[in-house]
């Protein structure tokens, strides 16, 4: 399973839908829409939809997005 850092897992918290293609288009939508001093955010976004794009839909529904 991919492993993602806190800041990954926050985003992804953030911005998902309830599904790893949702949560990439969300991510992809959301980028376009940044600043160009929004480097940082930039790349962590393409990190995590690079790392989404590399699993599959089951061992997305496997992520502990939101723990107790």
């Amino acid at each position: 399973m991919k492993k993602f850092t806190k800041e990954e897992t926050m985003l992804m918290m953030l911005y998902n839908p309830g599904s790893r293609e949702g949560l990439i288009r969300e991510l992809a939508g959301m980028k376009v829409q940044l600043q160009p001093e929004e480097k940082k955010l930039a790349k962590l976004t393409d990190r995590v939809i690079n790392k989404l794009k590399g699993m599959d839909d089951e061992a997305f529904q496997q992520l502990d997005l939101y723990p107790d």
